[in-house]
């Protein structure tokens, strides 16, 4: 448990590298077709994407809620899901977190936050309609374990970095179009053909190539990192609760019941304990969450040591 703590804290450093290199490679592709000679577009993507970097340890968290539409109540709100939290907290030795339901039938629940001192936990309504106290504990053990094991940092950044790569390959994507065109009419009105390398068909399919694979390469991250943080938060919960069997009927609940998301980000995706949308064969393959069969099997495998 603490060599996942200490790899995860490691995990975090790692991922910002590797994201900043992608958002660097971004900036090389732009840089060769519109830089004009200088390495102005280059400077400017990487110190913007280490500015970013930066921004998001400290706000990806209150993004995430934002997004999710959850709204934060207190112990006279609801004093079931309160009280679960704070007596889960309480046993993980863990600060009390904020916490916030979505309005929202799809049952599902999701931590995030820097560390355990600014952590969040929410739970949607259709969460707390089917599960009984027993079921509800273990999906908030689960969510309260991504927080001790110190998951919701990684998963922030991941959160906040993956929307950045897609907007930045996004934007150059468009901008790249719109060079080759007008490279295109520069080369057919004189023999110059315009500066950066617009005009050149091979580097501006390079170029698209590039700023198509950037953001399947952060969803391939994103997956990784979450999957196995998936299976961590569900033994990490149930050896809090000393109670697998209340996760595994939770999670059974969720197959069972679950349903897309009326507010769906594909960027936070990984964050749900259970996957917010009805993804396809495709999407299947970037999925952020192990299938829940599997996650039910290991932890009746593995009841007897909690």
């Amino acid at each position: 448990m603490y060599s996942a703590i200490a790899a995860n804290k490691r995990n975090t450093v790692l991922i910002m590298v590797l994201f900043v290199v992608i958002i660097g490679v971004l900036g090389l592709v732009a840089n060769y077709l519109w830089g004009h000679g200088t390495w102005s577009i280059f400077i400017g993507t990487v110190v913007g994407a280490l500015l970013y970097a930066l921004i998001q340890y400290f706000a990806a968290g209150s993004q995430a809620i934002a997004m999710s539409g959850a709204q934060e109540i207190t112990k006279a709100d609801n004093p079931r899901l309160w009280r679960i939290v704070e007596n889960l907290a309480i046993t993980d030795g863990l600060p009390m977190p904020r916490v916030f339901i979505v309005a929202d039938p799809a049952p599902n629940a999701f931590a995030t936050g820097r560390d355990p001192r600014h952590a969040m936990v929410a739970a949607t309504t259709g969460l707390l309609d089917i599960m009984d106290d027993s079921e509800l504990e273990g999906v908030m053990a689960h969510e309260l374990g991504h927080v001790k094991n110190y998951d919701i940092r990684v998963s922030t950044l991941v959160f906040g970095l993956v929307v950045a790569v897609g907007l930045i390959a996004d934007v150059l994507l468009r901008m790249t179009f719109f060079a080759g065109l007008s490279g295109g009419n520069r080369n057919s009105n004189n023999n110059n053909g315009g500066g950066g390398g617009g005009g050149n068909p091979i580097v501006l399919i390079l170029g698209i190539a590039a700023l198509v694979v950037a953001p399947l390469v952060a969803a391939v991250v994103q997956a990784a990192v979450s999957r196995q943080r998936e299976y961590l938060a569900d033994a990490t919960g149930a050896l809090t609760t000393r109670n697998p069997d209340g996760l595994a009927r939770a999670l059974a609940k969720l197959q069972e019941y679950g349903r897309p998301m009326r507010r769906q980000n594909n960027s936070m995706a990984h964050l749900w304990i259970a996957n917010p949308s009805r993804p396809g064969a495709l999407e299947r393959l970037f999925s952020t969450h192990p299938p829940i069969p599997d996650r039910i099997k290991r932890l009746m495998e593995n009841s007897t040591r909690f």
